[in-house]
């Protein structure tokens, strides 16, 4: 079986990848990923938005596109372009009706949404993953190197125990969790300024049980469904809002833990030439003082045999081996 599966190689020209999961469904992951891409696009950085949820896509709607993806010469697919995010989705490629697919096409499915697409030069990929953690998940950790995974729950027992679940799959395949997005944790009154919190502060009692942090607490504001229906992401409509601050943390601690991956990457990439380089110093002088050591004997050897030749009173026994 091990034979079978796709080899996990990087996407030409995308320097990191980026998965926003969750077990549970409609807890807002696609809200998150959307606005997570256009934020990190603000931040001036090269991004793509791939949407992984095959069965039900979101993407296309609420980034405000509709046309079929064109493809050049080599077939390959050319994601589509709104708001300095490259898009790509199953919801562009189906004229409609509901895709009724078993696991091996879904996994080839997800193959041909990110190695049949050209998809470089990007900084970052983020993909929109649908609920579960079936074929999409298993598909993605084994055809790409994922960087981290971004979680995201409302803050009910009943959201959270099926995110710690989403969690621990990740953790089984070896994927780093970047942290957690409490949605819809609370609504800030528009006329007092009032908090209001929908549920007790469960949050951080899970987080603390898988040993991630809370990346941003984001409200729930009435022009989100809006944006969201009319295709325009809400931190762009609404840039000073507090859902658009919470999006703008989000990126911000995104785009620190990539660094200081990408930091430790490098560090361990030097360590590891200068263990080479003082492993060929040590054995280049251990070959020159074994090299010399050899001459000096062979000097002595010759001139003891010609020592020998000229007088008979040498004594060899040093060199002839003694009779027992």
């Amino acid at each position: 079986m091990a034979r079978s599966l796709p080899k996990r190689m990087p996407l030409p020209g995308v320097q990191h990848i980026v998965v926003v999961s969750s077990g549970k469904g409609g807890v807002g992951k696609t809200t998150t990923a959307v606005n997570l891409a256009v934020m990190l696009a603000k931040h001036g950085q090269d991004v793509g938005l791939l949407d992984g949820d095959i069965f039900g896509p979101s993407v296309p709607r609420m980034m405000n596109l509709a046309e079929v993806p064109l493809v050049d010469e080599r077939n390959m697919m050319i994601p589509l372009m709104n708001y300095n995010v490259k898009c790509l989705s199953m919801g562009l490629l189906v004229e409609s009706g509901p895709v009724v697919w078993r696991g091996p096409l879904v996994m080839s499915a997800i193959q041909r949404l990110l190695k049949g697409a050209v998809w470089g030069p990007l900084d970052v990929l983020i993909v929109d993953t649908p609920p579960g953690t079936g074929d999409v998940h298993l598909s993605l950790s084994q055809n790409v190197p994922i960087d981290g995974v971004v979680l995201v729950s409302s803050p009910q027992a009943a959201a959270l125990d099926i995110t710690k679940k989403g969690a621990e799959m990740y953790r089984a395949l070896q994927v780093p969790i970047i942290g957690m997005v409490e949605n819809m944790s609370h609504v800030i009154c528009d006329k007092c300024d009032h908090r209001i919190e929908f549920a007790d502060n469960l949050v951080e009692k899970y987080t603390q049980e898988l040993g991630v942090d809370v990346l941003a607490r984001v409200p729930i504001e009435k022009d989100v469904m809006q944006c969201s229906d009319r295709g325009t992401p809400v931190c762009l409509k609404y840039p000073n809002s507090q859902l658009a601050h919470s999006y703008d943390s989000l990126a911000t601690k995104v785009l620190e833990f990539l660094a200081n991956k990408t930091a430790k990457v490098y560090f361990f990439f030097f360590f590891s030439f200068f263990i080479l380089i003082a492993a060929l110093w040590k054995a280049f002088f251990f070959l020159i003082s074994s090299a010399s050591a050899y001459l000096r004997l062979l000097n002595f050897w010759n001139s003891a045999s010609a020592n020998s030749s000229s007088t008979s009173d040498c004594d060899f026994t040093f060199f002839t081996p003694r009779s027992l």
